[in-house]
């Protein structure tokens, strides 16, 4: 879903902000259904307000349905402009620091964001709370995460316990197996992985032979998968912790012939894991809710700005998604959501 951009900037500023924004992704603006204004200056119980919101990165299946979700929660408000960017990859995690605090700069009124890591972007959320700008995360926080930083996230640990229940079950509760992390440090990767060898250690009959990050990058998940199934040609289960780990683990196991044969447990549902789980490559997907992460992150902003509301942090769900189930309605909406039939 992409909206015009406009801006009324003069030379110097203009340039300015080409610098600091210099290696990050697209930039979209929700403009007011009515108003005009910007940054801690307006009226913010009913005038104009703006609301940042970044993602890990943009060019991802997964931002994009947070990018559609907090998209329609700004169509639905009166006087909120919100603008969406983000850099090109998740472990760009100073270009993310850099973009953040040239929203501070610009005095937005609140910051909606996914931590790239958990305890680096602490300094930018102390730094917009002292600006008096309002901070809500989506998907992953900060360590630590401040008392009025409501997340809205996925219960990581507890999903990718269930992870490990699903490759057992598969595997009737023996054989060997690899996990494909993504990155060290991001909050969302360190929870899945406490959680995945949380739930293996009730199947003593499984065996973990091999952890490769994937740096969420899928040629990298590609090459590391290779690598271990090369190393050990006997394994017969794997859990990819997220979109590029699953995809590139996925093409591996294609390519060496053994589709069907060793267990992918994988984590979201991008189009390639959705047809793989069609294809029978992908046993299962732990998919989560990112719609509503971004839909409800910035309803909250606009409500902590608006009315000083204390906001909770929030589980925003999963759905665990499987050959048999891919067209009920309920998952369906959660696959493939809209403004009009939101998954929420």
């Amino acid at each position: 879903m992409r909206r015009e951009i406009s801006y009324k900037l003069i030379l110097v500023p203009a340039l300015l902000l080409a610098l600091l924004l210099a290696g990050c992704g697209q930039v979209t603006t929700v403009q007011p259904s009515a108003g005009t204004g910007s940054g801690n200056g307006g009226n913010a119980a009913n005038g104009p307000i703006k609301i940042a919101v970044v993602p890990k990165a943009v060019g991802f299946d997964y931002w994009e349905q947070v990018h559609k979700g907090a998209t329609c929660a700004a169509s639905k408000q009166k006087n909120v402009t919100m603008q969406w960017d983000g850099v090109t990859a998740e472990t760009d995690v100073t270009g993310q620091v850099n973009l953040l605090t040239n929203f501070i700069t610009q005095g937005v009124n609140g910051l909606v964001y996914a931590a790239t890591d958990a305890k680096a972007l602490t300094q930018v959320t102390n730094q917009a709370l002292n600006a008096k700008i309002k901070v809500v995360n989506i998907d992953s926080g900060t360590e630590p995460q401040p008392a009025n930083v409501p997340l809205f996230a996925t219960d990581n640990q507890a999903s990718a316990v269930k992870a490990a229940d699903l490759l057992a079950q598969s595997l009737g509760g023996k054989g060997k197996i690899a996990f494909i992390p993504f990155l060290a440090g991001s909050a969302t990767n360190d929870q899945r992985a406490a959680g995945f060898k949380q739930g293996l250690a009730k199947y003593p009959g499984l065996q973990l032979v091999a952890e490769q990050y994937s740096q969420s990058d899928a040629n990298t998940a590609l090459r590391v998968t290779q690598d271990i199934l090369s190393a050990h040609p006997d394994i017969t289960g794997i859990f990819a912790a997220n979109e590029p780990g699953v995809i590139g683990a996925a093409q591996a196991v294609q390519r060496a012939g053994k589709a069907g044969k060793i267990v992918i447990i994988g984590w979201d549902a991008a189009p390639d894991e959705i047809k793989g789980v069609q294809d029978g490559v992908i046993s299962a997907l732990v998919v989560q809710n990112p719609f509503k992460m971004g839909y409800d992150g910035l309803n909250a902003a606009v409500q902590m700005v608006r009315i000083g509301a204390q906001v909770k942090s929030e589980d925003t769900g999963v759905t665990f998604v499987k050959k048999d189930n891919l067209n009920d309605p309920k998952v369906q909406a959660v696959l493939k959501p809209s403004c009009e039939n939101p998954p929420l």
